[in-house]
C-alpha cells in the first residue's frame, strides 16, 4: 500500500495543522519523557494562546488544539527546550516502555532514547523522513514492541537486542550499544527507497531496509499489544513510588496539567494516553494522590475509562461523522466487558490501537472494524 500523495501533513509545533476548531500543534516527546517545568510550559501556553484541553497521543506526545498564535506557541516551546530543532521536529517519534529504568525490564533504555533523538537531529538527510515514521526501543518488558514501530529494537538481555521492522523480529541481533546506529541506518535507507510510502509496512519489500546490515530473511516473531496503561500506586525497583494516572479519553485539562507539574517530579506520557509521575517518596506520593484523584485523573485499574479511547471527532475534526468522545464516554461500561474499544469519526481511524475493536462512525451509528490498516 502507498499513499495517494507524498505531502507530509503531520502537524508539528512549527508547522501546525488547520482543523475545524483552529490550528493544531503536536509536541514530540521522545520516550514520552518530560520535566515538570516542561509540562508547566505546555499547560501555560495552552491556557494563554490555545484551547485548554491537552490531547495525549498514542505515541506519548501532546497535542494542543485551537492555537490562536502559532508563532508565540513555538517561541514558548523553544524557550522550554521542547523544540530543539525546527527542521527535524516532526521526525522525533520514539516510543519506549514508560517505566524503563524504574520498574521491570532487562535494561534501562532512557539514555538510548535520548541518544537516538540527538542523532536524528544531527543527520541532515533524515529531515526528509515522514512525520509518521515511528522508532521503538523496548527494554525487554514487551511494553511497546507490539505497537508496530517502523524501526525498533527489543532487548534480549543486558547486552543484546533484536532488530524489528514494523513490529516484527528480523532475526538480526546486535549489541544494545549499537542500537542507535542500526535504527539510523534503517531510517536513511527508508528515505532512499520509500517512494510515496510513509510507513515501513507500506513498502513492497520491507526487507530491503536491512541490506546495509547484511541481514537474511526475517523469522517473523511478534509481541502482544498492551491496551491498558499502568495505573495507581506503582512501586519502583528502587522502592520509590510512581503514580500512574489514566486520563479519560486522553484529554488532559491544562489546569490539571499544572497540578501535575507542581509535584516537581519527572513525568512520562505513555502510549496509552496516561501520565506517570515518577521517583516519589511515599509521603509525597500519598499527598499527590490525595490532590490529583479528585481532579478527574484515574488511579483505579478497574475503571471503565481504561477500556475506551477515541479520536477527536466532532466538532474538532471536519472529517468526523459523530461526537465520538461523547459516544465513547456513554458506552464505557459496556466496553469493560467487551474488551478495549476505540471510537473513530471516519475511515482514517486516527489514533487506533494495533489491537482491540475499532468502531467507525457512519453517520447513522457505528460499524465494527479491526485495528487500523
Amino acid at each position: 500500500m502507498t499513499r495517494a500523495r507524498d505531502t507530509d501533513a503531520c502537524p508539528g509545533a512549527v508547522q501546525t495543522h488547520r482543523a475545524a476548531d483552529g490550528d493544531l500543534a503536536r509536541v514530540r516527546l521522545p520516550g514520552g519523557m518530560l520535566t515538570a517545568a516542561a509540562m508547566d510550559a505546555i499547560a501555560t501556553a495552552a491556557l494563554d494562546v490555545a484551547a485548554p484541553g491537552l490531547e495525549l497521543t498514542s505515541r506519548g506526545n501532546v497535542q494542543i488544539r485551537g492555537v490562536r498564535d502559532a508563532a508565540a506557541l513555538a517561541d514558548r516551546l523553544t524557550d522550554a527546550g521542547l523544540l530543539p530543532s525546527t527542521t527535524h521536529e516532526k521526525i522525533r517519534n520514539i516510543v519506549a516502555p514508560p517505566l524503563s529504568g524504574r520498574r521491570g525490564g532487562l535494561c534501562d533504555v532512557r539514555e538510548t532514547v535520548l541518544a537516538l533523538d540527538a542523532a536524528l537531529q544531527r543527520d541532515s538527510d533524515l529531515a526528509a523522513l515522514p512525520g509518521r515514521f515511528l522508532f521503538g526501543i523496548d527494554d525487554g518488558s514487551g511494553d511497546i514492541s507490539g505497537l508496530g514501530a517502523d524501526a525498533g529494537v527489543h532487548a534480549l538481555d543486558d547486552d543484546t537486542a533484536a532488530l524489528l521492522l514494523a513490529g516484527t523480529d528480523t532475526g538480526v541481533r546486535l549489541p544494545v550499544a549499537d542500537a542507535v546506529e542500526a535504527l539510523l541506518s534503517i531510517a536513511r535507507r527508508f528515505v532512499e527507497i520509500r517512494g510515496k510510502a510513509w510507513r515501513v509496512r507500506e513498502l513492497a519489500d520491507p526487507a530491503a531496509l536491512l541490506a546495509p546490515l547484511g541481514a537474511t530473511t526475517p523469522p517473523g516473531r511478534t509481541w502482544p499489544v498492551p491496551t491498558r496503561p499502568p495505573v495507581g500506586w506503582l512501586e519502583q525497583d528502587d522502592r520509590r513510588i510512581a503514580l500512574g494516572a489514566a486520563v479519560p479519553l486522553g484529554v488532559l485539562d491544562a489546569g490539571v496539567a499544572r497540578y501535575l507539574a507542581a509535584v516537581e517530579a519527572p513525568l512520562v506520557i505513555t502510549p496509552w494516553r496516561s501520565v506517570l509521575i515518577c521517583d516519589l517518596d511515599e509521603g509525597v506520593a500519598d499527598a499527590a494522590l490525595r490532590v490529583l484523584a479528585p481532579l478527574g485523573l484515574i488511579f483505579d485499574e478497574a475503571s471503565p475509562w481504561l477500556s475506551v479511547s477515541a479520536c477527536t471527532g466532532r466538532p474538532g475534526c471536519a472529517h468526523a461523522l459523530a461526537d465520538v468522545r461523547a459516544d465513547a464516554a456513554a458506552a464505557r461500561h459496556d466496553a469493560t466487558a467487551a474488551g478495549h474499544r476505540h471510537y473513530v469519526g471516519c475511515d482514517r481511524a486516527c489514533g487506533s490501537p494495533p489491537d482491540g475493536d475499532v468502531l467507525v462512525a457512519t453517520g447513522d451509528g457505528y460499524r465494527a472494524r479491526r485495528a487500523h490498516p
